[in-house]
């Protein structure tokens, strides 16, 4: 393992010509912001923050995360309302637009790198008004902290970690964040702890110091704020693969856990997948992530509640017009009949109302073993394709979060994966239908 890391370490830091760039176009752009701030008294201050600012940044992921530091008695509209004025006053000759975290901010390129101009209140410790008010604090205690020999280890931590699919804390991804990442290097020393000490984690573990009990997985909690755990916003399987990954490395070190992943295609399972594809109006970002996620769980309810089995479920998005969605079933077409089942015949009020309700409808009605009444009815549809498609088109309303209402009336398409899919969606089914044999590894 020593070996491994040791060659990884080399390859991951950032060329002094390199640094030297990224440092040109970090000021480039806090200059920029900064000439904007004479406008607007509740701002006092600004100041970079992220990942560039601890020196734990990758060479081709260099993030520039400027903080609009506001007056405390800033109103939240006027916090939000002058921040997205200064971002996009400063950012207008490189295409701004707004993201969203629990506030907006603004984001743009300069020469590839992306420019975050994040606004904060400034506050005291723990005296938290918006969720961005920690980062300041993230920073100034990661910088104090972290070793050079430390920010190495973070960079190949993230390495690790976007080798394996799971780096990113953003709604598309729920993966862990380059501040979790900082976070694990700084209670366990090094990548190598890391890699044995997640090896051996046993379920609900804390990694760092709290009194308040948290209900996930693991927990990781945030070094200037012990109430708070990040593992709350990471996804249950991007947990599970993160573990399995530490076990396949402590077994079978290898250079394939830092290079990218290339899955193997299961043709045995493209035609068990159901695809959902519609357009949607230009919006943020994470707000259509968001709501095609909630729409991708609300609809795998309705198939289910149909009599569809699905095995997996996913989400995709080009973030500019279309949206995906994607179930793996464990068959598209199901047995045209089912049994419904009713109450023991002892509960008199409930027999009638069920064989009331069911037996104009029912092929056969008869009492089990477990002393119930039992119907048998006929499915309406019973192949996954119409079976959505009628949902999506009568009953949108009980399938389709609020926000995506409007783009489905406009049109939309049900059809299964079998179907020519552009080259980004035959990788998202491919994730959804394939086993990624580095983390499933056994030896």
């Amino acid at each position: 393992m020593k070996k491994i890391i040791f060659k990884v370490r080399k390859s991951i830091i950032p060329s002094k010509s390199l640094e030297s760039s990224k440092m040109q176009i970090a000021n480039l752009a806090f200059k920029l912001v900064e000439e904007q701030l004479k406008k607007f008294p509740e701002v006092i201050s600004l100041e970079f923050g992220g990942s560039f600012a601890k020196g734990t940044w990758l060479s081709k992921n260099a993030d520039i995360d400027i903080f609009i530091k506001f007056k405390k008695i800033t109103p939240e509209e006027k916090f939000v309302e002058i921040s997205e004025k200064i971002g996009f006053a400063s950012m207008k000759k490189h295409n701004p637009y707004v993201r969203y975290s629990e506030h907006p901010y603004v984001e743009a390129k300069i020469k590839n790198t992306r420019i975050n101009v994040v606004p904060c209140y400034d506050v005291k410790l723990g005296d938290w008004k918006s969720s961005a008010d920690r980062s300041p604090f993230h920073t100034r205690k990661m910088k104090q902290v972290l070793t050079p020999k430390m920010r190495a280890e973070v960079r190949l931590l993230k390495t690790f970690l976007k080798s394996s699919g799971i780096y990113g804390a953003e709604m598309a991804k729920q993966g862990f964040s380059g501040y979790v990442s900082e976070v694990l290097i700084l209670n366990f020393g090094n990548f190598e702890n890391v890699i044995k000490s997640i090896a051996n984690i046993k379920e609900n573990q804390v990694i760092g110091k709290t009194l308040k009990k948290f209900e996930t997985p693991i927990v990781i909690v945030d070094p200037i704020d012990s109430n708070r755990n990040l593992a709350a916003a990471i996804s249950i399987e991007n947990i599970g693969k993160f573990i399995l990954s530490c076990r396949a490395f402590q077994i079978n070190p290898s250079l394939k856990f830092f290079k990218p992943k290339k899955s193997k295609i299961s043709k045995n399972n493209t035609d068990n997948v159901l695809v959902v594809k519609f357009n949607f109006k230009i919006r943020s970002p994470d707000i259509i992530w968001g709501q095609i996620k909630r729409a991708t769980n609300s609809l795998k309810t309705q198939l289910e509640m149909g009599g569809f089995k699905v095995l997996r479920s996913t989400s995709h998005t080009d973030e500019k017009k279309e949206a995906y969605l994607f179930f793996l079933l464990e068959s598209p077409i199901i047995p045209k009949k089912y049994s419904k089942i009713g109450p023991e015949f002892f509960r008199e009020k409930d027999c009638r109302s069920f064989i009331s309700k069911n037996i104009s409808k029912t092929e056969l009605m008869w009492i089990n073993d477990d002393r119930k009444i039992v119907s048998l009815k006929k499915r309406k549809n019973f192949e996954v394709v119409k079976f959505l498609s009628e949902i999506l088109k009568n009953n949108l309303q009980t399938g389709m979060p609020k926000g995506l209402q409007g783009d489905f009336k406009k049109g939309f398409k049900v059809f299964l994966g079998t179907k020519n899919l552009t080259k980004s969606i035959k990788e998202v089914t491919r994730d959804l239908t394939s086993t990624d044999d580095t983390i499933f590894y056994f030896n």
